[in-house]
């Protein structure tokens, strides 16, 4: 992360993969106190780290590299038939960004949308603390792209803004309008904002080869891959 700053590094105790429950997983951690963080953020995203709450991680298993940091060139984007469909079925949508805080609008949205997608994981019947402590922190450059039809909140996409990028930390949508396709609409309307604005990459975290949870990020093309510190485009 550049030879003029030096930040630790801690090595967490293997844990539940929340990806593959047969197997242990191992993370690393900048230092979550260090007053360089945000400052070394954009560089950390580069070289495969992404954030949850305030800490800075990436996997590091001893037995597994499964998990592969993946991003999009929004500038050569180009959208697929199914993603203009969607853009289609979704054009009365509107975007607003909003600071990145808890209404009760936007909780009651995060915890219906838990509630259904991940009933039994650990994160169904979420308090405030948690929708707190997991979408953002008070250092983190961290904005909320709320997604409406009319005066109706259908969903939210939690996205980090940094200088030549965007991260796209978290989206959640109401679970009743599944048909809408809000996920992938929430990443096009992401990438959108990023060419707007001049940014190089949207940043998707992490992929999973087989995994069904991660298919959809196929879908974006081209679509880069860390392989060790160099970013290499899918075919």
């Amino acid at each position: 992360m550049g030879t003029q700053h030096n930040i630790r590094v801690f090595q967490t105790a293997e844990h539940g993969c929340g990806y593959w429950p047969e197997r242990l997983a191992r993370d690393l951690v900048l230092d979550p106190s260090d007053p360089s963080l945000p400052s070394l953020y954009p560089s950390a995203l580069a070289l495969g780290f992404r954030r949850s709450g305030g800490h800075v991680y990436r996997p590091h298993c001893s037995a597994c590299r499964a998990c592969v940091a993946v991003r999009i060139p929004v500038r050569e984007f180009q959208s697929s038939r199914s993603q203009r469909r969607c853009l289609a079925r979704n054009a009365d949508l509107h975007v607003r960004i909003s600071p990145a805080r808890r209404t009760s609008e936007t909780f009651d949205l995060y915890r219906r949308y838990v509630d259904t997608r991940h009933a039994g994981g650990g994160m169904d019947a979420p308090m405030p603390v948690d929708f707190d402590g997991f979408l953002a922190c008070a250092w983190s450059p961290t904005e909320f792209m709320e997604i409406f039809c009319g005066d109706q909140l259908l969903a939210v996409a939690v996205t980090d803004v940094l200088p030549d990028a965007l991260s796209a930390v978290y989206t959640f949508y109401a679970p009743e309008q599944a048909a809408r396709s809000l996920g992938t609409y929430a990443i096009l309307a992401q990438i959108e904002r990023a060419r707007r604005e001049d940014r190089q990459h949207l940043y998707l975290g992490f992929w999973l080869d087989q995994h069904p949870k991660m298919h959809y990020k196929q879908g974006f093309r081209p679509l880069e891959f860390l392989e060790g510190r160099e970013w290499r485009r899918s075919a």
